[in-house]
């Protein structure tokens, strides 16, 4: 049986936002993990990069991907992307890659893609991005020209609306929540751990989908929903 093939993986997400929740790596590992194991090749080594879109299609920005075309190269092997975006959609900035003389690997193109594929993909990505910009720099001048107001509201508004959703949201759910707390009290819970644990085993879940535990029920409790509940009682 032949030696599978060495294949760096390079994965790109493009804030620090991302970097920081993983949105989008894990798809692009998946995405790479799932190709090696169905081309016959290893993955070597992981590199990942986390960058501004602002001068991303300098590599001297990209250490990342830097590492990983130095990692290839003394592997004898190729770096390997989930999606040709991830290395750029930039045709020149492609060119400038293909000169170091180090295979790359598109999982969504293929294995056995050309080169010449390459650029010819690049190219088509960067002219779409340069029709969507030049669409949206024409709509927003349509809509100006029309006098409306271009924008959304400023960020201190938007916060504040937005806690308040929040509030209005995390309040309802209590008041749906305070019932079940009640029957699980009548019915001998005792103890916020008490109450958790017949929560679960009623299959009710948090307000964000998981389980409870003495510290979600205390917050529960403590929200001015229930302690208005709890003074209505007692009067």
């Amino acid at each position: 049986m032949p030696a599978a093939l060495p294949i760096v993986a390079y994965l790109r997400v493009s804030t620090s936002r991302q970097g920081r929740s993983g949105l989008g790596l894990e798809a692009q590992r998946e995405n790479i993990t799932r190709f090696a194991a169905a081309e016959g090749y290893e993955v070597i080594g992981e590199y990942v990069e986390v960058e501004t879109g602002k001068g991303a299609d300098a590599l001297e920005r990209r250490p990342q991907l830097t590492a990983a075309l130095n990692a290839a190269r003394k592997r004898k092997g190729s770096v390997v992307v989930a999606k040709l975006d991830r290395l750029s959609r930039d045709v020149h900035f492609i060119s400038g890659l293909m000169s170091h003389k180090v295979p790359f690997i598109v999982t969504e193109l293929g294995a056995d893609v050309d080169p010449f594929i390459l650029h010819l993909y690049a190219a088509l990505s960067e002219k779409e991005r340069n029709l969507i910009a030049g669409r949206t720099k024409a709509a927003l001048a349509a809509k100006k020209a029309q006098g409306k107001v271009l924008g959304g509201p400023k960020l201190p508004e938007a916060r504040e609306a937005a806690q308040v959703v929040i509030k209005t949201n995390a309040d309802r759910y209590a008041a749906n929540v305070l019932p079940l707390i009640k029957d699980a009290q009548k019915a001998g819970a005792t103890t916020l751990r008490d109450i958790a644990n017949a929560l679960n085993a009623r299959g009710v879940s948090t307000a964000r989908g998981g389980s409870w535990h003495a510290t979600s029920v205390k917050n529960i409790l403590e929200r001015p929903i229930a302690l208005k509940a709890q003074v209505g009682a007692r009067s």
